[in-house]
């Protein structure tokens, strides 16, 4: 398919007469089409499309199709025929009247090209653009982060089940692929009789030991299927299907295969303490959605599927008369549900920077930061105002005996003096898990002949020891830990919970916190456009309240400037 490169099509007269007398007022889509129209283009999306073939719907068009549909939250199906009986989507994409619109199907087929191509964040970029050229956002302002859970579009496998529904997606892709080939490596009869409904538990056997002799039937069946593919004769685009992959995926993180001294061959489910499990960012959770995992948050959540991180630019709350601003999502990332929001932050900022938007203030809950990224953030200019983790060392936490900032550090003479006034006689520069560190150690009988020892250490090596990190880290999160506790900062975070309003609006106008297609491409894809429908309200309902470049005032202002004419 090829792309004719024409962008949003002139309105026709007869459209715009009809739209207009219909909302005499407007509406989101007559706005979006006013004033966005420069956003929405075919240019940016030429790298998804061909040059040669039959000429498809325009970019643009479908682009600016799938921001409304997010908008108001509607299916594909909903969506094309929004555009075939709505007045005002009409106008927004400048179609006839008589226009029959299109099949529904186009906007899978887009949406699978973007996410093949990489051209997710296309229209979220270029709506970012736009305002930041309006004056709507910049750079050196308020910014603030939150993340939240994404559940996945599959349904939750126990262990057994992600077994049991790993080797019937695998003979599905097969029966389809290779049928011949198929038919010659198992009884289809029988497979299909055990895999043909859907794996579930609540099929299964209610017996502990029947559950765990259909694993090892699982297991047994998986391995064939494997061992055929991987056979010398087997053609070898056969393992390379990704029903097949998975299998083999699946088989290695559930189960142990071994051979015993006699030759005979043992297959026995994984346990964590004796056989090991793979890590969670490792182990896959559906055949069907391989980019989904399982993860935890605290005591009271639990899901499967992934997580979210937003941004958006905030103000502190504005004094009377001055004038009225809208906050905009500035970014948007999509992560699988393991990854931790420390590994979040230096991307976020990084692509901030990249689009020109790098704040002044940074805020964020104290998932964020670490020593190191505040360090790093200071020096690009932007002040993170979060609180940091507190200090992990047996004491802090116990909250008795001489934490680590009890001690003063002698950075020049590499050393440092205890509470009780005993001088540490060994630094040593170390590198722990990839970073910089520094070890330092006091006198072993320097400690045992200290009144405090107990409150300073139970180590049976009987002396003190503490980790630092580099000068310029160790002095920033000594800072950090300080500043929360005076009234001043956290009358100044409190800035930072207004991004909690605002995944709830993303939650309410979009559902982004239910994934509606499979595999993180696409989940990504989804939360760009659920991102840039979420400015897109935010700025029809700033149009509708007060014009751009207006100052908005009270009634109380109106009759005031009334009276005194």
């Amino acid at each position: 398919m090829s792309m004719p490169a024409k962008g949003l099509p002139v309105v026709p007269a007869q459209t715009v007469a009809t739209a207009r007398a219909a909302f005499p007022g407007g509406s989101l889509p007559i706005r979006v089409r006013d004033h966005l129209a420069a956003v929405f283009v075919d240019e940016p999306f030429a790298g998804a499309f061909g040059v040669r073939g039959a000429p498809g719907m325009s970019p643009a068009v479908l682009s600016l199709v799938t921001v409304l549909q997010f908008a108001e939250d509607l299916t594909d199906r909903q969506a094309a025929a929004m555009a075939v009986r709505a007045i005002d989507w009409k106008y927004a994409l400048g179609l006839e009247l008589t226009d029959t619109g299109f099949d529904h199907t186009v906007l899978s087929r887009f949406r699978a090209r973007l996410a093949e191509h990489g051209l997710e964040r296309v229209a979220f970029d270029r709506l970012l653009a736009h305002c930041r050229e309006a004056g709507l956002v910049a750079a050196g302002g308020k910014q603030r982060t939150d993340s939240t859970h994404v559940i996945s579009a599959v349904r939750d496998l126990n262990r057994l089940e992600l077994a049991g529904e790993s080797v019937r997606a695998a003979l599905e892709a097969l029966a389809v692929a290779a049928p011949a080939w198929l038919a010659a490596q198992v009884d289809v009869a029988e497979f299909a009789h055990r895999y043909g409904p859907r794996v579930n538990s609540w099929n299964m056997p209610s017996s502990g030991v029947k559950r765990d002799r259909l694993a090892l039937v699982f297991a047994a069946d998986g391995y064939r299927i494997c061992e055929a593919a991987w056979a010398d004769r087997a053609p070898v685009w056969i393992r390379d299907l990704e029903a097949v992959q998975v299998l083999r995926q699946v088989l290695v993180q559930t189960y142990c295969r071994r051979i015993e001294a006699k030759g005979r061959e043992v297959i026995v489910k994984r346990d964590a303490d004796e056989q090991g499990v793979p890590p969670g960012r490792r182990r896959l959770a559906s055949p069907y959605d391989t980019g989904a995992r399982w993860a935890a948050k605290g005591d009271q959540l639990f899901w499967c599927g992934y997580k979210i991180h937003m941004t958006e630019s905030c103000h502190a709350p504005a004094e009377a008369g001055a004038p009225a601003r809208v906050n905009l999502i500035t970014d948007v990332a999509t992560t699988d549900a393991t990854v931790p929001d420390v590994k979040a932050t230096a991307g976020i900022q990084r692509r901030l920077t990249d689009a020109g938007l790098a704040p002044g203030e940074h805020y964020l809950d104290s998932g964020y930061p670490s020593a190191a990224l505040v360090t790093a953030a200071a020096k690009e200019g932007i002040a993170m105002v979060t609180p940091l983790l507190a200090d992990h060392s047996p004491q802090a936490k116990a909250d008795q005996g001489f934490a680590k900032n009890a001690f003063r550090i002698d950075w020049k003479a590499r050393q440092a003096r205890c509470p009780q006034g005993r001088t540490s006689t060994g630094w040593f520069p170390v590198t722990q898990r990839g970073q910089p560190a520094i070890v330092v150690e006091f006198d072993r009988w320097d400690c045992r002949a200290c009144p405090s020892q107990t409150q300073c250490t139970t180590a049976a090596r009987g002396f003190r020891t503490l980790t630092l990190r580099p000068r310029e880290i160790h002095e920033t999160a000594a800072t950090a830990r300080a500043e929360p506790q005076t009234g001043t900062w956290r009358a100044k975070y409190a800035l930072r919970a207004g991004i909690e309003g605002t995944i709830n609006q993303a939650l309410d106008v979009t559902g982004i916190r239910r994934a509606r297609y499979r595999g993180l491409p696409k989940v990504r894809l989804q939360h760009a456009f659920s991102a840039t429908a979420l400015n897109v309200v935010r700025l029809d309902a700033y149009w509708s309240d007060q014009p751009l470049g207006r100052v908005r005032t009270s009634r109380l202002d109106q009759l005031a400037h009334k009276l005194a004419a």
